[in-house]
């Protein structure tokens, strides 16, 4: 039984390296054509920022794969490595420049995945009855975000809505039927007016 275990994985090992290069080069061809961790459902690419809190796995380097919170100068301290820039890349793009810097250097012919485990909270303040910082999921809709801090005041201004992007100005954003679905993204700020008789 141990033998035929160990045959399996040695099969499975062969296969892999010999499938890793062909994916590698469809992934390089194509990256926009398939869907990834980077593209959340409404197709907007996410890009970190300080405060995302990461897994990074660098396979067969126990010493380096753990997990990693940007701080607040957009960066991540990678043991070998140092500081390496996040903010503003996507998690194959972060992959891409730690593997770049480990090449040849470190670990030969690296194999390097992150993913987001927790992202940088929202902020909602305003007319809502809960007002303050909360954690993000995914494709969480302005609507939602204003449920999430406990609905509206009776005072609020239910037809808009102020939406600040980091490092953006505010923007008007509308409320119903007619107006599209405004998605918010981890480190926003939302700001509910007050309604005027």
């Amino acid at each position: 039984m141990p033998r035929s275990i160990g045959k399996l994985r040695l099969v499975m090992a062969l296969v892999l390296a010999t499938a890793a290069p062909a994916l590698q080069a469809r992934d390089a061809a194509s990256p926009a054509a398939r869907p990834g961790p980077d593209t959340a459902a409404n197709g907007e690419v996410y890009r970190l920022g300080p405060g995302d809190k990461l897994r990074i796995t660098v396979f067969n380097v126990e010493s380096i794969t753990g997990e990693y919170t940007i701080s607040s100068g957009g960066q991540v301290a990678v043991p070998l490595l140092g500081a390496v820039r996040a903010e503003g890349a996507t998690t194959q793009q972060l992959a891409d420049a730690i593997r770049t810097g480990l090449d040849g250097t470190y670990v030969k012919d690296p194999r390097i995945t992150v993913e987001v485990l927790s992202y940088r909270p929202f902020y909602i303040l305003g007319e809502v009855n809960q007002p303050g910082e909360f954690a993000y999921k995914p494709n969480l809709t302005l609507e939602q975000a204003v449920a999430t801090a406990g609905g509206y005041t009776y005072r609020a201004a239910r037809k808009k809505a102020y939406l600040r992007r980091a490092g953006e100005d505010e923007q008007v954003v509308k409320f119903g039927r007619e107006s599209r679905v405004i998605y918010v993204h981890p480190g926003d700020t939302i700001r509910i007016g007050e309604r005027y008789l």
